[in-house]
Parts: structure tokens; sequence; C-alpha cells
């Protein structure tokens, strides 16, 4: 009966971290947006709260890796399984990176806020801040749901995303 309760109790923590997975993602997604907007809307109040809520994103980033690390160490997983824990490392710490990038715009956000946006530089910076948003979620989507088709897809999605920052790049210059 021991043996049974202790899968159980390991699917309820792979359950759990898929959970905080998503949830993290949602809230980087959601940074990024609202980064984008504070950077747009000359929001020095929202800013401000955005850098003062990242605490938050850094707090759930560690208690993953944590419980992850506790996984690994007490269930000893195998192959899938193992996957799914060293790819939960990597991904976590990649949202948390994003998390912090969108906090360094909001810094700057507060230096450049006396600066006017050309329609053409407003409308890139938009739609930077969509398509990574929708690059984030569409990356937990695939992972969370093992959908190896949007999976692939991911590198179209950040090609565009590239293509918005070359054009945003040049535009600034002319």
């Amino acid at each position: 009966m021991r043996g049974e309760e202790l899968r159980l109790e390991f699917h309820q923590q792979l359950a759990s971290l898929r959970e905080g997975l998503v949830r993290l993602g949602a809230m980087t997604a959601e940074t990024v947006s609202m980064g984008t907007s504070v950077l747009l809307d000359r929001d020095l109040a929202g800013a401000q709260r955005l850098i003062d809520g990242d605490d938050v994103i850094d707090e759930l980033s560690l208690e993953i890796e944590e419980e992850c690390f506790r996984v690994l160490a007490l269930q000893a997983p195998m192959a899938g399984d193992l996957r799914f824990l060293l790819t939960t490392l990597r991904v976590v710490s990649e949202l948390e990176r994003s998390a912090d990038l969108m906090v360094n715009v909001c810094k700057a956000s507060r230096r450049v806020y006396d600066i006017d946006f050309t329609p053409k530089l407003r409308g890139l910076l938009d739609s930077m801040g969509v398509e990574a948003a929708f690059l984030i979620r569409a990356a937990i989507d695939a992972f969370v749901d093992s959908d190896t088709s949007l999976a692939a897809a991911l590198d179209d999605i950040d090609d565009r995303l590239d293509d918005l920052q070359v054009t945003y790049v040049e535009a600034i210059f002319e």
C-alpha cells in the first residue's frame, strides 16, 4: 500500500508543478502585456507596480524550482517524468528572465517618459508586446499539453517577433 501512496503523491507533485508553471506563464505573459502598456501610456505608477510585482514572480519561480529539486531527489523519476522535471526547470528560468526583462523595460520607461513615440514606433512596440505575450502562452500550452505541432510552430512565432524587432530598430534610425 505504501508504494501506491508514494506514486499517488508523486503524480500529485507533478500535477502541482504543471499548475505552478501554467500560473507562472500566465503571470509572465501578463507582465509583458502590462509592460508594453506602461511604456506606451507613460504610466509611471503602473511601471512601479510592475517593478514591485516582480517579487511575486521571483518567489513562484523559486518555489517551482525547489519542488522540482525535491521531486528529483526523493522520487528518482524515470524517462518522461525526468524530462518533464528538467524541462520545467529550464522553462521556469526562461519565464523568470522574461519577466525581469519587462521590469527593465519599465525602469527604462521612466527614463524616456517625456519622449514621444511616432505612430509607427508605437504600433511596432504594441505588436511586439502582443507577439511576445502570445509566444509565452503558446509555449506554455505546447509544453503542458505535450503538443508537438504547436511546439514546432513556436519557431515561426519567434521569427515574427525577431522581424518586428529588426523593423523597430530600423524605424528608430529613420
